[in-house]
């Protein structure tokens, strides 16, 4: 279980020295695509699932962590889209004093709709997930024929001026990993960046995992093989190791959990769509937020124990020894 300690060193520093700059916030575990690492049976509502956050709860959520020096907020699910009135919650946080930045992730369902309505609302960076650019191996990965329908969104978001733009794409043996090259090329001529992601193990998809995991090492050798040089970590950023050409526009990221002191840099925290603040994707245990949440009379007493938990966020994952916490898979906190 997350354990809470008295007396933070300062606002959103943990013991380890990390400074703790960004929330991912999920507005729903439900997702309406079936992919293959994370939910291949679709979803399947939890028994006595509560109920999400309500616009109000998450207001007064996101001024608590404001108040203690966070300023980044990633929105994500399931997919975060599919939660009624999600331009009316991105819209609000983006006007909380001190919040500087609001993105999101979608596996890009209605982008090429609503790309100007999410970039209105004041979202301005914004991660699609694309992991494969064959239709039929889409169609196969994520149980979904919507490869046109998600490029096409993809183009949306480019017209509709996000700051920053990025296609996610989890990078997997014998299902993807022969598309490495099409996929850099296809980003290197477009002002866009590329997050090549390692399969992680949950406790959904061991077997998964173990026929298709492919190290990040292996894809950052052959990026550096064609050209590509690793660049300094910028502020804010979440935890790709990050790549760039000089005949290149765009960046490639690579993101290796299972790499050496890939924890060490850690400068997030997540909030469930429920309230349950969970200090590692990976970890043991959550702490319900939901009872400070009541009341803007409660703000202090939030702030407190906002503090006090991240104060003890722990030093590393165990993925490593097999251990993948309480995670079931990713969309129940936002992966």
């Amino acid at each position: 279980m997350i354990q809470e300690l008295r007396h933070p060193v300062s606002p959103l520093h943990d013991l380890h020295g990390r400074h703790l700059e960004y929330l991912r916030l999920s507005l729903t575990d439900v997702c309406n695509f079936r992919c293959s690492y994370c939910l291949p049976d679709g979803y399947r509502k939890p028994k006595h699932a509560p109920a999400p956050l309500s616009l109000e709860e998450i207001c007064r959520l996101v001024r608590g962590f404001a108040t203690v020096g966070l300023w980044k907020i990633r929105l994500t699910g399931g997919e975060p889209t599919l939660r009624a009135g999600f331009e009316d919650i991105a819209a609000t946080i983006a006007a909380v004093p001190g919040i500087s930045r609001v993105a999101m992730t979608t596996n890009g369902y209605r982008l090429s709709e609503r790309a100007g309505a999410y970039r209105a609302a004041g979202i301005t960076a914004i991660n699609v997930s694309i992991d494969s650019l064959i239709p039929d191996r889409f169609s196969a990965i994520t149980g979904h024929d919507r490869l046109s329908e998600v490029l096409a969104g993809l183009d949306a978001a480019r017209a509709a001026g996000f700051d920053c733009i990025k296609v996610n794409t989890v990078l997997m043996r014998d299902v993807n990993d022969d598309e490495l090259d099409a996929i850099v090329d296809f980003v290197a001529g477009k002002d866009i960046s590329l997050r090549f992601i390692e399969v992680m193990r949950t406790n959904d998809n061991p077997d998964f995992f173990t026929r298709h995991h492919l190290p990040g090492a292996s894809v950052a050798s052959r990026l550096e093989r064609c050209g590509w040089s690793r660049i300094a970590h910028q502020a804010g950023a979440g935890p790709a190791i990050e790549y760039v050409h000089p005949d290149a526009t765009g960046r490639i990221g690579i993101i290796a959990p299972y790499s050496r002191d890939f924890c060490a840099s850690c400068n997030r925290v997540r909030v469930s769509a429920s309230g349950r603040l969970h200090l590692c994707l990976f970890g043991d245990g959550s702490v319900d937020l939901r009872p400070l949440l009541r009341s803007d009379d409660q703000h202090d007493e939030l702030v407190n124990r906002i503090l006090c938990l991240t104060y003890g966020k722990p030093s590393a994952h165990r993925l490593h020894s097999g251990n993948s916490g309480t995670t079931p898979h990713l969309a129940s906190i936002g992966g």
